[in-house]
């Protein structure tokens, strides 16, 4: 991308492609249009569909629920002012701001065996965190959001095996997004609860699996969350700008203050241990950080609206609604554009709006003895007349090569 070329936030960009606002009515909070929530949705499957591969077991947890909880887990002494918390009923009742607790919960339900763990639990739930309001702005810092959240319940002897792998996930990741990772190891912050021994371990385990990963790191010293260190990882966007994104969290405390056990080979309770990490962070700052990245020209698979169907008068419109009936019937994301703009004020409209691909439509197309349409891109490039079930496919090729 060129580095002088005056580029936009990603609030304009969202704007002027119809893909999210915020309204004073919920400061700190993203209203997500048809546009916009086809990128989240697209975003989530394609993480949600790699998770299932790997193992994980899909959660879900209340929004709002009694304070005690957080209090048991070590949430209400440490990040208290950081969370919304109400009366109901004469009792008080918390917006939840992390989902660990609820996911330790879960994981008490039933006795678990040492045979059982690793148990990997994901949850997309929704978060609020009571965010200053001088510091809200756009998607990149709001008090309503997602996080790509999971909890993985693992036995002592599973850490180095079970941070490497995330590791690996996270860097396999962003390679989707030519992202490069670097990484970071954070410690015991000044403010944390729990055994200094059990904090000189979890950092012990996680500065072995990095260096076992071979990847190169750096120290953020005191920078570990209140329950345990982290590897937090970052990228560089095309605007050279740093962005911390994913975490993995390895947590000794909570199982503790939450009393969680399974039964060892010896027949013995035995404590878990609970490693916490998210791959996108925020998904709606990642959506943030992507749009500015790409300037809005998002990758084929990710992109809400993939193909433009554009007639050029209306003598064609009938064929033209034959092609995009074809388009949308094979899981395309197409529109049709069937205004009475010159085809000149069309090409320029998708263009504006970041539609990877065009469909021209003439009276050469319609007449044609084969179903065809003349392919433009994006960036102006005319890739020619092409069958419609070939452009298709080449469609398909190219979204199933990306994912």
């Amino acid at each position: 991308m060129d580095k002088n070329k005056t580029l936009k936030d990603h609030r304009q960009i969202g704007q002027e492609l119809d893909l999210f606002s915020v309204h004073e009515v919920a400061p700190g909070a993203i209203f997500w249009h048809h546009k916009g929530y086809i990128i989240y949705k697209t975003l989530v499957e394609f993480l949600r569909n790699i998770l299932l591969k790997s193992g994980y077991q899909e959660i879900s947890s209340p929004v709002m629920v009694k304070s005690e909880l957080f209090k048991m887990s070590g949430h209400w002494e440490f990040y208290n002012e950081h969370m919304f918390n109400l009366l109901v009923d004469k009792e008080e009742y918390s917006l939840k701001p992390m989902n660990c607790p609820e996911a330790s919960l879960i994981y008490k339900t039933m006795t678990r065996s040492y045979n059982d763990l690793p148990i990997r639990y994901s949850d997309f739930g929704i978060l609020h965190r009571n965010e200053l309001s001088g510091v809200l702005g756009g998607a990149f810092r709001v008090r309503q959001f997602t996080i790509d959240d999971a909890h993985h319940f693992i036995r002592p002897d599973q850490i180095q095996q079970e941070i490497l792998e995330l590791l690996s996930l996270t860097s396999d990741f962003y390679k989707k997004f030519n992202f490069k990772p670097h990484f970071y190891l954070a410690t015991k912050p000044d403010k944390a609860m729990g055994d200094p021994k059990l904090w000189k371990e979890a950092e012990e385990d996680l500065e072995k699996a990095l260096r076992s990963a071979k990847v190169s790191f750096d120290i953020k010293e005191k920078d570990g969350a209140f329950y345990g260190p982290k590897i937090d990882i970052h990228i560089k966007d095309s605007q050279d700008r740093d962005w911390q994104l994913a975490t993995i969290q390895l947590d000794f405390q909570i199982p503790e203050r939450m009393g969680l056990e399974y039964i060892d080979a010896d027949g013995k309770p035995k404590r878990p241990v609970i490693v916490h990490r998210a791959i996108l962070g925020s998904i709606e700052r990642f959506i943030g950080i992507l749009l500015e990245h790409y300037q809005g020209n998002l990758p084929l698979w990710l992109s809400p609206v993939q193909v433009a169907v554009l007639p050029v008068s209306e003598k064609v419109e009938d064929y033209a609604r034959q092609v995009f009936e074809t388009i949308k019937n094979e899981g395309i994301r197409v529109e049709l554009d069937m205004s009475n703009k010159p085809i000149g004020a069309k090409i320029r409209e998708a263009t504006l709006q970041k539609i990877p691909f065009m469909c021209i439509i003439g009276e050469k197309e319609k007449t044609s003895k084969d179903a065809v349409v003349s392919v433009r891109t994006r960036e102006g490039e005319n890739l020619s007349v092409q069958k419609v079930n070939s452009f298709i496919q080449s469609l398909k090729e190219d979204i199933e090569k990306a994912l």
